[in-house]
């Protein structure tokens, strides 16, 4: 049973760091940058999000085999950590460049480099949640581990969200082209130096060990891996759900406090709420599972966020600004206290599902599974952003402008109605179909323990 050291949690949870600084400012503020200071149109922007995934598609699972079946001095997910992480970096620098082009030649730019940036996250993002189950097999070890990188992604989430339009401001001079693309070149270099040191300090010694006398996985193999474990299917419509709903309302915001509310800046408050909440559901996260229980917890990483989005969508705030700022604030707060729990335990749910698919088929894979993971986290970011892109065209929104009742209030539908109906269905589904718990949890791991502890020669 393996433990890891604090220097190489904290290493670890820097790599976490780095990478969701990346994640963060396209999530929260790309599509924003595109409609508002880009001018282009949100149905073009909307359908590119969604097509761009079509390649993650085959790429993401097709990655996941790839690092399977990766041996190397270094471990079979470092490399690759390192090498997507480079080359996404460089990949980010060019999606906030602005180079003055125009018509078509613009939009195949902005796609150009979308697309390609998704494929770069891919090389760095599925190695680095893989490693997870390989680093220890101890239940209470592994809640911890897991929420350690969540803990800096959350804290990245909270920069980007409360300093990011307030930096495009300063570093741009006003020019927020300009300031967008400072931005991203100061987040790609924190993001390649984040991941430099996860390189050097984190080992996945346990899962080099487990894995040399396998043989080689083979598409097919994968296909069956997937197809043949029922609850990774389960989680992953887990994930899908709540990405969803946390990504649309991240990625709204901006529009939701510009338009509905009508001051702009509340959306660093908003953001700022939301990551100091979700630090919390994460750092209690261990802690609110010993006591109560994983099923009590994942119940209430969903009720609080629907309670959050019910506020949001009836949008009635006070009119006085204190509590108008507070309000705004403790919304924030309830959504993302439960997102924060969610981070948490769909980390350790996916970890299990390793478990399970070695107990069920005889092989660990973890990167195979995980892999589905990085799909669903983009698929989701590309519903999302098809939702926003073609929910704004149908409620007649124009950039810049006084928005309409109607299109105000399907605004507030988009923010609020809509994740509250996403995160209805994913307490529906754990409750009814999840079963990695308890007793069976337990049977599960002892097994793996017990085959685990066998030689290759016995």
């Amino acid at each position: 049973m393996q433990k890891l050291t604090w220097t190489a949690k904290i290493s670890y949870g820097l790599g976490a760091f780095g990478k969701d600084l990346v994640y963060a400012i396209v999530a929260t503020f790309y599509m924003f940058y595109l409609t508002d200071i880009c001018k282009i149109s949100p149905v073009f922007i909307g359908n590119l999000f969604l097509v761009a995934r079509l390649f993650d598609a085959v790429n993401d699972p097709v990655m996941g085999l790839v690092v399977d079946n990766t041996r190397t001095r270094w471990g079979k997910f470092r490399p690759w950590i390192l090498l997507g992480t480079i080359l996404n970096a460089i990949v980010l620098v060019f999606l906030f460049l602005n180079p003055g082009l125009s018509g078509t030649q613009q939009l195949v730019y902005i796609a150009a480099t979308y697309i390609l940036w998704g494929l770069t996250y891919t090389l760095m993002d599925i190695p680095f949640w893989s490693m997870i189950p390989s680093l220890t097999d101890d239940e209470k070890e592994r809640d911890v581990i897991s929420v350690i990188p969540r803990i800096f992604a959350s804290a990245a989430w909270m920069l980007i969200g409360y300093f990011g339009l307030p930096l495009v401001q300063k570093l741009g001079s006003g020019d927020p082209a300009l300031g967008f693309g400072c931005l991203g070149g100061i987040i790609a270099l924190v993001f390649l130096i984040c991941s430099v040191i996860t390189f050097l300090f984190v080992r996945d010694r346990a899962s080099i060990r487990r894995e040399e006398p396998q043989n080689r996985t083979t598409i097919r193999e994968m296909v069956r891996i997937l197809s043949k474990n029922d609850q990774v299917i389960v989680v992953l419509i887990l994930s899908l759900l709540f990405n969803i709903s946390f990504q649309l309302s991240n990625g709204f915001a901006v529009y939701y406090f510009k338009y509905v509310i009508g001051i702009q800046n509340l959306v660093s408050s908003y953001l700022l709420a939301a990551g100091i909440a979700q630090l919390c559901g994460l750092f209690g996260y261990p802690f609110f599972a010993s006591c109560f229980g994983r099923k009590t917890v994942f119940s209430a990483s969903g009720f609080f966020p629907i309670l959050g989005f019910a506020v949001l969508l009836l949008g009635a705030f006070p009119v006085e600004k204190t509590l108008l700022w507070w309000s705004v604030f403790l919304t924030g707060a309830c959504i993302n206290f439960g997102i924060g729990l969610s981070l948490g335990i769909l980390t350790v749910m996916l970890a299990d599902v390793v478990d399970y698919g070695e107990y069920k088929l005889g092989t660990r894979n973890e990167s195979i599974l995980f892999s589905t993971q990085t799909f669903v986290v983009k698929l989701a970011g590309a519903l999302s952003g098809f939702i926003t892109g073609t929910g704004l065209s149908l409620i007649g929104f124009v950039a810049n402008a006084v928005q309409p009742q109607t299109t105000i209030t399907g605004i507030r539908i988009i923010m609020g109605g809509i994740p509250m109906l996403f995160s209805l269905f994913y307490l529906v589904i754990y409750w009814k179909y999840y079963r990695l718990d308890g007793e069976f949890l337990q049977k599960i791991k002892e097994a793996c323990r017990g085959r685990n502890s066998i030689s290759p020669e016995g």
